[in-house]
């Protein structure tokens, strides 16, 4: 009789916690679930954002790739060195930069910051002297003996709070 009440009982025993065992992995597999959902989401965001991101640049716009190539230029080549083009402007001598129309109001120099090349013509570009600040739109070419140009086209200065 003991033996059999201590069997019951440890049968009991077995299957209460068998049952919370299980129940833990039950919510713990919901949860994991939900999480791959909301990483799913937040992966599939940051695809629309790429490409959306992608859509105003040289190196992804199929017209402008075949544009330089057809006039013969590797444009990985290419790229970095209009880049440096632009980028060594702002080392030239005197206060004034030779593309951004604003002269600095901190006693420093206006220089560009960053770059990014829209297409085969056109460049959009940022500025700063430390404290303002602003966006030009350059236009560019490559002349027949292999000159690069470059043609302020519009500039914005943003104004300070």
């Amino acid at each position: 009789m003991y033996l059999f009440i201590f069997t019951l009982l440890l049968v009991v025993f077995q299957y209460v916690n068998s049952k919370n065992i299980i129940k833990s992995y039950d919510q713990k597999y919901e949860k994991s679930l939900v999480k791959n959902n909301i990483y799913q989401d937040t992966i599939s965001n940051l695809r629309d954002q790429i490409l959306t991101l992608s859509e105003f640049k040289l190196d992804q716009t199929e017209a402008a790739l075949s544009y330089f190539e057809d006039r013969g230029y590797k444009v990985s080549e290419l790229i970095p060195f209009i880049k440096d083009e632009i980028y060594e402007l702002n080392v030239t001598k005197g206060e004034e930069h030779p593309l951004i129309p604003y002269a600095s109001m901190t006693g420093g120099k206006m220089l560009i910051n960053s770059i990014r090349l829209l297409n085969h013509k056109w460049i959009i570009a940022n500025f700063s002297d430390g404290k303002y600040w602003g966006e030009l739109l350059i236009g560019y070419e490559i002349t027949e003996d292999e000159q690069l140009i470059f043609k302020l086209i519009d500039s914005l200065l943003y104004p300070t709070q």
